[in-house]
């Protein structure tokens, strides 16, 4: 049988970035199969939910979930142990967000002395709008309890998480020719950046915050460009917050379009509602005695990132977020220490040992 770490080592050799982990899908159905018994099957978009028997207990199903997809750059990836640390040996990252996390789930349900029946979870577009926790079929699941592995600090337990809207900007403006007529033309850039330089960005408060992440205007370097899209958003753990700030990102737009006789045109989603367990809640007190059967002191939070986990709570299951043990997860300096690797698979035994 091969360590959670040799596990973890493989799994990060097959490729799976955003929009292309259909075949680490694969890779995994078969792999939970081998080692667990798992029988599984794929939803409609696309997810994996593994079905693994219970041993000695009659004790409610639970999910454990993870997410397939990697950020870039995530091709070729090879990883090295160098004083107990795994790193990626190239410019890639590593991956362990989120491939440690299964690879803890694996270890953990294969070493459980005792554990209820368990449905591992593989959701596909996490890194991309948590796409396949939005998407996944409920109905193929028998658990209504879930602990989703994809934190960092295995002390950490993730209750909550924030409203987060989206905001697609369009403006519109005049076209003309720089050199000869300038003057004709109203600049949909400038007007952007008007807006910009006007409403709320950055740390608004504790618990909320804003962002403008993309800009993209003009055709040619010598034309007054008539168009400009913007991709902001905003985010709060208070969702009044949350839709106050966007209105004032909406408005600051707005004006800036009206005192330059622009046009602008604004598409605003709600990608999720905030939402957080209370602490005296099962799958909560549950979690948290089981960072605690490892001499972690354990704390539970909110935070201001999306996560499955808040995904699926606003979806009727119960679900909270566990740590992996990764660091500076997305950039090439990824890396994971075998100790926490091995903690983390711990922590899951002792909690489906727990749960049974």
């Amino acid at each position: 049988m091969k360590s959670v770490v040799d596990l973890f080592c493989d799994m990060v050799r097959v490729d799976s970035e955003s929009g292309n982990e259909a075949g680490f899908v694969q890779y995994a159905r078969e792999l939970l199969g081998a080692e667990l018994g798992a029988e599984s099957e794929l939803d409609d978009y696309g997810n994996l939910i593994a079905h693994v028997e219970a041993i000695e207990s009659t004790a409610d199903q639970v999910a454990l979930c993870a997410h397939a997809d990697t950020v870039k750059p995530g091709i070729g990836i090879e990883p090295v142990i160098e004083d107990g640390v795994v790193r990626s040996a190239g410019e890639t990252i590593l991956a362990a967000d989120d491939k440690a996390g299964l690879a803890e789930i694996i270890e953990a349900i294969r070493t459980a002395k005792r554990r209820p029946a368990v449905d591992v979870v593989l959701t596909l577009g996490e890194e991309v709008g948590l796409l396949g926790a939005r998407n996944l079929d409920l109905a193929r699941l028998r658990a209504k309890t879930a602990f989703v592995i994809d934190g960092e600090f295995l002390h950490d337990v993730v209750i909550g998480g924030p409203t987060h809207i989206l905001l697609d900007i369009t403006v519109v403006g005049r076209a003309a020719h720089a050199g000869m007529e300038p003057e004709k033309g109203i600049s949909a850039i400038r007007v952007a950046a008007a807006a910009m330089s006007r409403m709320p960005e950055g740390r608004i408060d504790h618990e909320t915050t804003a962002n403008v992440g993309i800009i993209e205007g003009g055709m040619i370097r010598n034309g007054v460009p008539e168009r400009c899209t913007v991709r902001a958003e905003c985010r709060s753990l208070d969702h009044d917050k949350a839709i106050a700030q966007a209105k004032a990102m909406r408005e600051a737009f707005e004006a800036a379009a009206s005192e330059a006789g622009a046009k602008v045109e604004i598409e605003e989603t709600i990608a999720y509602e905030a939402r957080a367990i209370d602490e005296s809640a099962a799958v909560v007190q549950a979690a948290l005695a089981a960072v605690r059967s490892v001499g972690l002191d354990p704390v539970a939070k909110t935070i201001t990132g999306g996560t499955d986990a808040l995904i699926l709570c606003n979806r009727g299951i119960d679900a909270v977020v566990l740590g992996t043990g990764v660091r500076d997860a997305h950039a090439t300096s990824e890396h994971v220490t075998v100790a926490d690797l091995e903690t983390a698979s711990a922590i899951l035994r002792n909690l489906l040992e727990s749960l049974a």
